[in-house]
C-alpha cells in the first residue's frame, strides 16, 4: 500500500496531560526510522475548553461552540482529519461534525472497535469511565450497537471515579490514585466485565494492562493506533 502524509488536527487541552500522552502514543506506533517518517499533526491545546462535566450536570458552559470553533480553525490551517483525545467532549461531536467538511474520527468507536477485537467472544465489556461520558450514554450505545453487554458503574462508583481522575488532573499519579481505580474497575470484572476499557483519557496515565487478568483497553491507544493508520494510509478516509 502506498504510504499517505495526512495532516491530523488535534482538538486538546482536556486534559494537557492526555494530549500530550496522546501525542507520545502516536509517536510511539508510527513505524518510524527518521524525523520525516512521524505523522505530521496540528494540535490546539486548549485548557479553557469549559468543563465537560459541569456542562452535562448543567451547571456550566456548553463546550460544543468551543469546540466547533477549534475545528474549524484545524481544518482551516490544513488538517485533513480531526481528533479529539477526550471521551466526555464526545457528547458535542455533532456540533464538531456540522462545523467542518472533514472527517471526525472518533475516539469512542476507536475504542469499542479494539475492545471487540480483544474481548473474547460475546464476552462483556466493562467501562470505566466519568460522569459525563456516561450520562451522556456514548459506551452505552456504541456497545448496544455492537450486540455486546456493557458492565457499567454504580453512582457511587462514578462519583468515586471522578474525585480520582480529578486528582490526576491536579497532578496526582500516585499509586494510591493508580490503587484506587485499579479497585473500580475490578469490581467491573467482579460482575463479569471479560475486558475493560479506560474511557477517559486520565485513566491511561496510571493504569496499565499489567494491572488486569483480563485485556485493558485504553482509549487513548485505540485512537492513537487509528490515527496512525489513517494518516499514514493513501486509501480514502472515512465519510464525514
Amino acid at each position: 500500500m502506498a504510504k499517505g502524509d495526512r495532516l491530523v488536527g488535534v482538538i486538546g487541552g482536556m486534559g494537557p496531560d492526555a494530549t500530550i500522552d496522546f501525542m507520545s502514543k502516536v509517536l510511539e506506533k508510527t513505524p518510524a526510522e527518521k524525523d520525516q517518517d512521524h505523522v505530521r499533526m496540528l494540535i490546539e491545546h486548549n485548557p479553557r475548553i469549559p468543563s465537560r462535566q459541569l456542562a452535562m450536570r448543567g451547571d456550566g458552559e456548553n463546550p460544543g461552540p468551543v469546540l466547533a470553533a477549534m475545528a474549524t480553525r484545524l481544518e482551516a490551517s490544513g488538517a485533513d482529519f480531526i481528533v479529539m483525545p477526550c471521551n466526555a467532549a464526545h457528547a458535542w461531536r455533532e456540533d464538531i461534525v456540522v462545523a467542518v467538511t472533514i472527517p471526525f474520527i472518533s475516539i469512542i468507536e476507536a475504542s469499542v472497535s479494539k475492545a471487540l477485537q480483544n474481548a473474547p467472544d460475546d464476552g462483556a465489556i466493562g467501562v470505566l469511565t466519568t460522569p459525563g461520558c456516561f450520562a451522556a450514554g456514548l459506551y452505552q450505545h456504541a456497545l448496544a450497537d455492537a450486540k455486546r453487554e456493557a458492565v457499567l458503574q454504580t453512582p457511587d462508583e462514578l462519583a468515586e471515579a471522578i474525585e480520582l481522575i480529578d486528582r490526576i488532573k491536579a497532578g496526582d499519579k500516585s499509586e494510591a490514585v493508580a490503587e484506587g481505580l485499579r479497585l473500580l474497575a475490578e469490581r467491573l470484572v467482579s460482575r463479569g466485565a471479560k475486558a475493560l476499557i479506560a474511557a477517559c483519557t486520565e485513566l491511561p496515565l496510571v493504569l496499565k494492562p499489567s494491572m488486569f487478568e483480563v485485556p485493558l483497553i485504553s482509549s487513548t491507544d485505540a485512537l492513537a493506533e487509528k490515527t496512525v493508520m489513517l494518516a499514514l494510509s493513501a486509501n480514502p478516509l472515512p465519510e464525514k
